[in-house]
């Protein structure tokens, strides 16, 4: 027996999103070893960049041998650090922050909470603001694994913000109101908005009108904003990133403590296994209370000092950034025009490690659950594993999130291949190998498709 939280069905895993990952796991694309397996294309990793890294650690082995100037530093390392982290790390990390955004604003390090990953950081922020039953709005489409993060363990809810494709999926006041409604029928009371900036699943970054629309509201409401901005450092094109706190920081208005900013090392770098996350916040309730929660999720400090020295080096950042958002950018394009060699369009985007790709006129029914038929095509007919838009709460079948930084060019090139051929045939794969894998995804179709029946009514 396990207790009603450990029991609680809302962390997400049946969601089709972590379903595909699961498929993909027991059928792995490898060009020699299994030609004819899944391609990964539902995992938001940069994978573009590596050897940058490397050829800083070949450059610095001090580093990895944990030396400072030649004297070890192991001794200083292995003893307890406390949960505020090293100094040197945070100053680094709040240099990096600022170079990310072109220094048009700069962090204080001590406003600064470090975290095992932004997955963490969003969720102590939960448990700082919101109560349980509680509610944050989050606009639509949105990242699914926000279902987990911010709902799971702290109790709290998900109001969605309605954005439609006819304006390009953009926030505005009335939805942002609509949403407010909703979740007043609810009995729900609102806490706060959180928005993804470059938006995930999207692509793309908000606008300077939509990030006033959006303090705008939270000041009226007296509510708060998180901001996460773990994609801030992959803005390849125009309009350029602006963070949010850029816009609060020319306000008249007292608004700074009502905003919070998520940052990682995981997409900029390439390091999700690193577990690098960050809250970043002017509040000192809340700095003070995430210090605190942050002891459950702490970073090795060895971990902090190789990214503190290799964050201080200022010839490598300002050469990593540049080639990093270069790579993004070729490997975006490689999509977009393969997808679009084939009839399929996709949302402009200017950022992120993913495009949203419009396949509503390949649905044999204007549904959710049509959608999930053609999903289910793509992943066993087709081997590759997308996100489906109902799994990111999108208003509108037949939107899929499509990766692109997670492997190598020759891959894609497959992956554009099969799609190509998916599509002169009439949008009829091969069929998935082996029926009792066919049973059991045609189980969860069923069900996602009764829930995705549930959540229209």
């Amino acid at each position: 027996m396990v207790s009603s939280k450990a029991a609680r069905n809302s962390h997400g895993q049946d969601s089709s999103y972590f379903l595909g990952w699961q498929e993909y796991e027991k059928n792995p694309y490898h060009p020699t070893n299994n030609p004819s397996g899944i391609i990964q294309m539902g995992l938001a990793e940069n994978q573009l960049s590596f050897d940058q890294i490397e050829s800083w650690l070949e450059s610095n082995p001090d580093v990895l041998g944990l030396k400072h100037d030649g004297a070890s530093v192991f001794r200083e390392l292995a003893l307890f650090q406390d949960y505020h982290g090293l100094p040197t790390f945070k100053n680094a990390l709040a240099e990096f922050m600022a170079e990310l955004r072109e220094n048009k604003v700069q962090f204080d390090p001590s406003n600064i909470v470090l975290t095992a990953g932004a997955t963490s950081a969003n969720e102590i922020l939960m448990f700082c603001l919101a109560d349980p039953g509680d509610a944050f709005l989050v606009p639509t489409p949105y990242y699914p694994g926000f279902d987990r993060d911010l709902k799971w363990r702290t109790g709290a809810e998900i109001v969605p913000i309605h954005c439609s494709s006819s304006n390009n999926f953009k926030i505005t006041k009335s939805a942002l109101e609509e949403a407010c409604k909703r979740a007043q029928k609810k009995k729900l009371r609102v806490k706060g908005v959180l928005v993804t900036n470059p938006s995930n699943p999207l692509g793309t970054t908000l606008t300077r009108h939509e990030l006033e629309i959006l303090v705008d509201f939270i000041c009226a409401k007296r509510i708060h904003l998180i901001s996460d901005e773990i994609y801030s450092g992959t803005c390849f094109g125009i309009p350029e990133f602006i963070s949010i706190a850029e816009v609060i920081g020319g306000r008249i208005d007292d608004v700074e403590d009502q905003v919070h900013i998520v940052y990682s090392l995981s997409k900029d770098l390439g390091l999700p296994g690193f577990r690098i996350g960050a809250i970043y916040s002017s509040n000192k309730a809340v700095i003070s209370a995430a210090t605190k929660m942050s002891s459950f999720g702490l970073i090795s400090s060895q971990t902090q000092y190789l990214l503190a020295m290799l964050l201080s080096d200022k010839h490598f950042t300002a050469s990593y950034i540049s080639e990093n958002k270069r790579r993004i950018k070729i490997r975006h394009d490689q999509l977009v025009e393969g997808l679009a060699d084939v009839g399929i369009p996709c949302l402009e985007s200017n950022a992120g490690l993913f495009c949203w790709v419009d396949m509503r006129h390949l649905l044999d029914k204007n549904t959710f659950t049509g959608e999930m038929e053609l999903w289910k095509k793509i992943v066993y007919g087709v081997g590759l594993n997308v996100s489906p838009g109902s799994s990111c709460h999108c208003t509108e079948p037949g939107w899929f999130r499509v990766c692109f930084a997670n492997m190598s060019t020759e891959t894609l090139d497959v992956a554009m291949q099969r799609l190509a051929s998916f599509v002169e045939s009439g949008g009829q794969g091969e069929g998935p190998k082996g029926s009792r894998g066919l049973k059991r995804l045609m189980y969860w179709v069923r069900q996602l498709s009764l829930a995705d029946d549930r959540t229209e009514r």
